[in-house]
């Protein structure tokens, strides 16, 4: 079977299931949003404009990058690409979280705040996702409407003047410590990757990775992340440049030393956010009933808020709309903690405790969020 996969190059959440395609070693074929077929045949079946979108050759369409790798795990056992392991199982799905929510918008923030010094390459970027065989200055100029919806996002995602330097510290701090990590590591949690990896490619390949400002902030200050970038887009799971490391991940559900150090920076950056959100949607949520869509408005969205959001965070105070798809993505790794029993379970809390997550896996929603249909509802 091929797969079909429509996306874009440009695309956060296309990044992280092209990535686990080709390392799952799945034949595939890439469209894009700008064939004819995707608006007569996958914008009804999905019901909104959204990338990515897998394909079965018999017909199947899975909306949502993780629903994507959910699909397909299910259907290809080997290679395996998630350990088996309680801990390691967390990280991975921490990461997941992590990478495809809370960076949403630094890497936002990378495309748009910088626009000016990367507008043509933008503009090519979208025009080849909408536009199909015209010639180059009707696609750039079709782009721009498109572009300006998009950086209309930034004030949603907290995004404003007066946080960007925190914002941009928080940053840097955290891909020095990734650099150091995969100096020494091919992937999280060693040999191969993980669906936290694939989670962490969302945004640190489409935007951070491949706009060039990002990008060249990213080979300038951490050149080994950007090498593991490179390295989630080849065919091959081993890579020379470790020789001898082998293709498994840590032994005895082990994680590196260089990648607690990453969780802590995590944690320390992620829990005031978290439970913000928290807050915001068991108050909204409170007078909700099962069923009911996860959205401020009651219409489904790529992206729902259910209120605004505002808390102190690294000296600044920041104000945006709320993120319940983070929430519903962050509570697989706490239902997984809760369910941890035993050595297992005690090696876990200590973890949990080393990398200062006790607060955030201590946060309770007031109702379960599930996926229905291509969006979120209340269970």
């Amino acid at each position: 079977m091929t797969y079909t996969l429509w996306g874009s190059a440009h695309s956060l959440y296309t990044g992280k299931a092209r990535s686990y395609l080709i390392k799952k070693g799945l034949p595939f074929r890439e469209r894009y949003p700008s064939d004819p077929e995707f608006a007569s045949r996958i914008l009804p079946a999905v019901g909104h404009f959204v990338v990515p979108v897998l394909e079965t050759d018999n017909g199947e369409i899975i909306q949502d990058s993780g629903d994507i790798i959910d699909f397909l795990e299910q259907r290809h056992a080997e290679p395996p690409l998630e350990p088996q392991s309680s801990v390691q199982q967390w990280v991975s799905l921490i990461f997941d979280a992590f990478g495809s929510e809370y960076l949403l918008p630094l890497a936002m923030h990378y495309r748009w705040s910088y626009r000016d010094e990367q507008e043509t390459f933008l503009r090519a970027e979208f025009g080849r996702a909408m536009v199909a065989g015209v010639d180059r200055s009707a696609r750039r100029e079709s782009a721009a409407r498109t572009m300006e919806f998009f950086a209309g996002f930034l004030p949603n995602l907290g995004v404003f003047p007066e946080v960007i330097a925190a914002m941009e510290d928080s940053y840097l701090a955290l891909i020095d410590a990734l650099d150091n990590h995969f100096q020494h590591h091919p992937y999280l949690l060693g040999g191969r990757p993980c669906r936290g990896d694939f989670g962490m490619m969302a945004p640190l390949f489409a935007h951070l990775g491949r706009d060039p400002v990002p990008a060249m902030l990213m080979k300038t200050k951490a050149p080994n992340l950007f090498r593991w970038t490179e390295r989630m887009n080849a065919v091959p799971i081993s890579d020379g440049e470790y020789p001898g490391y082998g293709e498994d991940y840590c032994g005895q559900d082990t994680v590196p030393e260089t990648l607690i150090a990453v969780l802590k920076i995590v944690f320390a950056d992620w829990t005031p956010g978290l439970k913000a959100d928290a807050d915001c949607f068991n108050a909204w949520a409170a007078h909700k009933k099962a069923g009911d869509v996860v959205s401020r408005s009651g219409e489904p969205q790529i992206h729902p808020n259910v209120g605004k959001v505002e808390y102190p965070w690294r000296g600044v105070t920041m104000k945006r709309g709320s993120a319940p798809h983070m929430l519903w993505m962050f509570a697989r790794a706490q239902d997984l903690a809760a369910g941890s029993a035993g050595e297992a379970g005690e090696r876990l809390n200590a973890l949990i405790e080393q990398v200062g997550g006790q607060e955030a896996m201590e946060l309770s929603l007031a109702k379960r969020i599930m996926r229905d249909k291509n969006m979120l509802v209340l269970a």
